[in-house]
């Protein structure tokens, strides 16, 4: 079964994967290793935007933090690698953050909840959940990746 198959009878639809923003790629291919750039969480086309700890609570972190994982598989499926995937080998969960918020691993579940629920084990990654002072856009959250792909 093809993912996209697999996140329709989920019902999940990928978003429209975004274009950068400044000078970068979205993702780069190294042999079997895709590099996936920082990807912001839009939610019904509105980008999430805040501070956890002062104008977000962590539910809401979670819900962005799922947002950029699907952004993630967008650009997978663009570059029509998505049904290629190996295995997802790292997120690195970037949380804007007030002073005193440390609830970034439990924000950045939302991210990984979903990686396993689209690839089941093959899901299961290794993981950084920072806490930053900000992040491009004012965004909430933003999570890169690196995945393996299949030969």
């Amino acid at each position: 079964m093809s993912v996209v198959t697999r996140l329709s009878d989920m019902g999940i639809e990928l978003p429209q994967a975004a274009a950068p923003v400044a000078s970068y790629v979205p993702l780069m291919v190294l042999g079997r290793t895709v590099h996936i750039s920082g990807q912001l969480p839009f939610v019904d086309g509105k980008l999430v935007s805040g501070k956890l700890g002062s104008d977000l609570g962590t539910e809401r972190g979670k819900e962005a933090a799922r947002a950029c994982a699907l952004m993630i598989l967008a650009q997978l499926e663009q570059a029509e690698l998505l049904d290629r995937v190996e295995r997802i080998v790292k997120l690195n969960v970037f949380v804007a953050s007030s002073p005193e918020f440390s609830d970034q691993p439990k924000v950045a579940n939302g991210a990984s909840d979903l990686m396993v629920e689209v690839f089941g084990d093959a899901g299961k990654h290794a993981r950084a959940a920072v806490g930053v002072a900000a992040l491009p856009l004012g965004a909430a959250v933003e999570v890169d990746a690196i995945v393996a792909l299949k030969a």
